[in-house]
Order: structure tokens, then C-alpha cells, then sequence
């Protein structure tokens, strides 16, 4: 049954990173490089979407690796679980501190009624989950490292 817990965690961490590393540098420099407004209105639909489904996922990650860390403590590489939690905890933390807070402007943001500031914000978003990456990258690999 650990073994399970070990593989579907890792699997679910991994493609939550996926679609973030996907975010990050696909799908922001796609809707960056569209014309006119349609960016900024590609970045709010996104903003709803996936602001919609990503809490769920990384405290969905957070409470698997903890059951991984707790089950598995007796294990090979319970360390390594710990410290993956302790970088989601991390991801989680940013997101809820910096990241929501700008997302959940931007994704009411309309040409019509956008700050004037909207770009400068949008980059910062931007920084801040390149960072969120390296922190999601990082806990996965911990993860695929706790498991060989």
C-alpha cells in the first residue's frame, strides 16, 4: 500500500509541476506574444481556470506527501519526503502570500477596466513563479530521489 502512496504522490507532484513549467514557459510567452489585448484576456481566463483547480492540487501534494512522510518514516529516504514537504509547504506559502493576490486581480482584469499598472504586474506574477517553479522542481525531485 506504501508503494501505491509513494507512485501516486510522485505522480501527481509531477505533473502539477509539469503544468506549472508549462505555464511558465509556454503558455505565458504564447499569450505575451499574441496581438493587442488578447494576452491580457488570455492571462485573465487562465487567472479563473486554472485559480479554480490549483489549490486543491498543491494542498492535495502537501497532504499526500505528508501521508508518504508519516507512513514511510521507518523508510529509506523518509528524509528526503520530509524535506519535498517542506519545499511544497513553501510553494504553498508563496502562492498564498504573493502569487493569489495579484492572480486574483488580474483574472478580473478586462481592457476596459485594467490598472494602468497591469504589465508591471503581470511580470511580477511572472518572477515569482519562475520561482514557484524551481521550489515545485525541486520537491519533485526529492520525491523521485525518495523513491530509488
Amino acid at each position: 500500500m506504501l508503494n501505491a502512496l509513494e507512485v501516486v504522490t510522485t505522480v501527481v507532484v509531477g505533473v502539477m509541476v509539469g503544468v506549472e513549467f508549462s505555464v511558465a514557459f509556454v503558455m505565458s510567452r504564447i499569450l505575451n506574444a499574441l496581438p493587442e489585448d488578447s494576452g491580457q484576456l488570455g492571462h485573465s481566463h487562465g487567472g479563473r481556470m486554472l485559480g479554480a483547480v490549483m489549490p486543491f492540487w498543491y494542498i492535495g501534494s502537501l497532504v499526500l506527501a505528508g501521508i508518504w512522510a508519516v507512513a514511510g518514516w521507518h523508510r529509506h529516504g523518509a528524509g528526503l519526503v520530509v524535506a519535498a514537504g517542506a519545499l511544497l509547504i513553501v510553494s504553498v506559502l508563496m502562492s498564498v502570500l504573493l502569487l493569489v493576490p495579484i492572480n486574483n486581480r488580474g483574472k478580473t482584469w478586462t481592457p476596459e477596466n485594467r490598472p494602468a499598472d497591469w504589465k508591471q504586474q503581470l511580470n511580477r506574477w511572472e518572477r515569482l513563479h519562475y520561482v514557484r517553479v524551481a521550489v515545485l522542481v525541486a520537491a519533485f525531485a526529492l520525491l523521485v530521489t525518495a523513491l530509488a
